[in-house]
């Protein structure tokens, strides 16, 4: 077939790129075809326009469907069409690409990464940015983060292997495509790398003196596979979890701080909706008086706080929720948060849940606190608190004029004292304005 020199004459620019004889580069510029908007590579020609042809079509046709089948992934081969064409006695290779329909297409050897795909800017080939990579994905996949390609394709599954092995569940090449960690095609998702050795998302405990954040008593930050970083951070709540005793006639009854059912499925509930399309670490703070999950994204749309009182799940990351669910880590979907709220139905402090738009939270009561009356939680406040509540026992209600006298400190200083005190609910505001005094709850 004679070569159609028009398109040559114009030049090269974002759709047509020249190259004077094969080389393996090429196959950054088909990739950059196939990532942008598809274009035409011609073999045997040079910058200057002129065609200078290639000594050995039929080899060098082979050389470039080789490239192509084993050097790029996904798999471009229907979008790339490979022919000689003849300008007197030169032959030319047309290298003709369609843009794909996977992207973004990328280097075998390299990855998701900017090192290893490549778009046209002009009549360029440059490496892909990381905010370029992840548009091109968002596109292609969808917006649930879970199914999206993972940008690591360097994966290993050696502590995912450990779990599901104790589950008697089985973990093969089938079972990873089945549960959506892997595409028919063998590239990772998300979810994979949610799971894997190099997942990138971690969760930062601390825990506290007393019930603020002003002293640190710990701190941990747990990484690795989500299924490890659920083993690991359990087992240190755990540990903290304090079993308080007493006796009463003959009986010696023990209590927890804490009920297993309750920071385990809210646990469970940080990990598993969570929204992974942000960096920010899921937080666990524990204090004297309570433990704290937050963790980023706030509710799905249209679900309210009433709606997940009742049971309703909308889920986020619904294949990490089946994972969950086939390795009998969740017994059923929506029946977390009931279920914490059944474990404190006997206590006069219940559970707490607060959603913004970015963020959720669940504060768990401290039980063998909650139950006492107020005067026994004395051990864990500051001396400044415990005098305000010694007012008490002499008057029945106080103002903020009296703790100041009393006290001899600062309007802002005891503004922040009844605050923190009526935030435990040890306390109660009676009135408004001036005339506001505070009694004990």
């Amino acid at each position: 077939m004679p070569l159609d020199m028009k398109q040559i004459k114009d030049g090269e620019n974002v759709n047509t790129e020249f190259k004077s004889e094969y080389s393996e580069e090429i196959k950054k510029t088909i990739i950059a075809f196939a990532n942008t908007s598809g274009g035409t590579l011609f073999i045997g020609i040079n910058n200057d326009k002129t065609v200078k042809g290639v000594n050995d079509p039929d080899d060098t046709l082979l050389q470039v469907t080789n490239v192509v089948r084993n050097a790029v992934k996904p798999d471009l081969t229907l979008f790339v069409d490979c022919k000689a064409e003849k300008k007197g006695k030169a032959a030319v290779i047309v290298v003709t690409v369609q843009k794909g329909t996977a992207c973004p297409y990328y280097l075998a050897g390299k990855g998701i990464r900017p090192e290893g795909v490549f778009i046209r800017q002009g009549a360029s080939t440059v490496p892909a940015t990381e905010t370029a990579i992840l548009r091109m994905i968002k596109e292609t996949d969808g917006e649930k983060y879970e199914e999206m390609r993972s940008l690591n394709q360097d994966l290993s599954f050696n502590e995912a292997a450990k779990f599901f092995k104790t589950e008697n569940v089985n973990f093969g090449v089938n079972q990873k495509r089945t549960l959506y960690l892997q595409t028919i095609g063998g590239v990772y998702t998300n979810l994979g790398l949610l799971l894997s050795d190099q997942s990138v998302h971690t969760v930062k405990l601390a825990i506290f003196e007393g019930v603020d954040k002003e002293i640190f008593k710990d701190r941990r930050e747990f990484s690795g596979s989500l299924l490890k970083q659920l083993n690991d951070i359990y087992e240190y709540l755990e540990i903290h979890n304090r079993t308080h005793a007493e006796v009463k006639g003959l009986i010696r009854q023990e209590h927890r701080d804490y009920p297993e059912d309750a920071f385990r499925e809210a646990l469970l509930n940080a990990l598993v909706h969570r929204d992974y399309s942000y960096s920010s670490s899921i937080l666990i703070s524990i204090f004297d008086d309570r433990i704290e999950f937050v963790s980023v994204g706030g509710l799905p749309n249209g679900v309210s706080l009433d709606d997940i009182m009742l049971g309703i799940s909308v889920l986020r990351n619904e294949k990490l929720a089946n994972v969950f669910y086939r390795l009998h880590l969740i017994e059923a979907y929506g029946m977390g948060i009931p279920k914490i709220m059944r474990s404190y139905s006997d206590c006069t402090r219940k559970p707490e849940l607060h959603a913004t738009s970015n963020a959720f939270k669940i504060t768990l009561p401290n039980k063998n606190i909650t139950n006492k009356k107020s005067d026994n939680k004395k051990g864990s406040l500051k001396e400044s608190e415990i005098k305000i509540i010694n007012m008490f026992d002499k008057q029945n209600e106080v103002t903020r004029k009296e703790i100041e006298h009393s006290l001899s400190i600062s309007q802002a200083t005891a503004v922040r004292l009844l605050r923190k005190l009526s935030e435990k609910r040890i306390i109660q505001a009676i009135g408004e304005g001036k005339n506001i005094r505070y009694r004990k709850v």
